[in-house]
């Protein structure tokens, strides 16, 4: 099922981190989720000007920003001249302890620390009434706006990485090549982009920072994925309860999302 590897999905950039197609799956049974539509990344703040025209020529009519309303003020994204889209976010606060943002501070961040706290972020995604409003925005504005879209929070990995996989499920995407999507993070060309971004920070609040600390807050694990799933898994069933109950996605916006994404 694993989508053809001959088609590289990031668009080469010098300031924003893991800018990328999340389109081109196949589906099971015929279809493929249609290319040139569904974009991600990380946050803009350091977008060059090439980057800026290169976003530009994507068609992007509609930005989904994960991001809470302090990040958004500390990291503001930079926008082409002739920007026109139209930019969902929400008002507060969407995650209390965003990987970037350090916290927990007098101590020395370990790999299991790190771990164990990006753990801890996909445990309460499911229920953060914050991103259960952003993802119910996400559906609604694919539901019902045209041309190409893009999600990101700041490091385009985590909460970016669940509501791409929410869709990719929605459509019919095979679980496998769900999580295949979701770990393309780990083969970013832009890494140093995002550890430029948030290593000094982090380097201020904590005594000292491992080397497989970093990797475990700047990459993703198939764990981190398979703990969101099964915490909406044991709490309601099956992700496509959740999808209806919580999310507001329900059969006949499966089948208009559908229509509307798969070629």
């Amino acid at each position: 099922m694993i989508r053809d590897r001959q088609t590289d999905p990031f668009v080469p950039t010098q300031g924003i981190h893991n800018l990328r197609d999340y389109g081109g799956w196949a589906i099971p049974g015929g279809g493929r989720v249609k290319s040139g539509l569904l974009w991600r990344s990380g946050q803009h703040r350091d977008a060059s000007e090439a980057d800026l025209e290169a976003f530009s020529q994507l068609g992007v009519r509609t930005i989904i920003d994960f991001r809470g309303a302090s990040e958004r003020e500390k990291f503001p994204c930079r926008r082409h001249a002739d920007f026109d889209a139209e930019i969902l976010a929400h008002p507060g606060e969407t995650s209390s302890s965003p990987p970037h943002e350090g916290g927990g501070g007098g101590v020395t961040m370990t790999a299991q620390l790190a771990y164990d706290r990006m753990i801890a972020v996909y445990t309460r995604m499911p229920v953060n009434p914050a991103m259960i409003s952003m993802f119910r925005r996400y559906f609604e504005a694919l539901d019902t706006r045209e041309g190409a879209s893009l999600i990101h929070c700041f490091a385009g990995k985590d909460r970016t990485g669940v509501g791409a996989s929410l869709l990719l499920h929605v459509l019919g995407v095979h679980r496998d090549d769900t999580v295949a999507e979701f770990l393309r993070t780990n083969e970013a060309p832009t890494k140093h982009i995002l550890e430029n971004q948030s290593l000094p920070r982090m380097r201020e609040v904590y005594d000292g920072i491992d080397e497989g600390a970093i990797e475990n807050l700047m990459n993703v694990r198939p764990e981190y994925i398979a703990t969101y799933f099964s915490e909406v898994e044991r709490d309601h069933g099956s992700l496509d309860t959740y999808l209806e109950q919580t999310l507001g996605v329900d059969e006949d916006r499966k089948a208009r999302l559908r229509d509307k994404f798969i070629a």
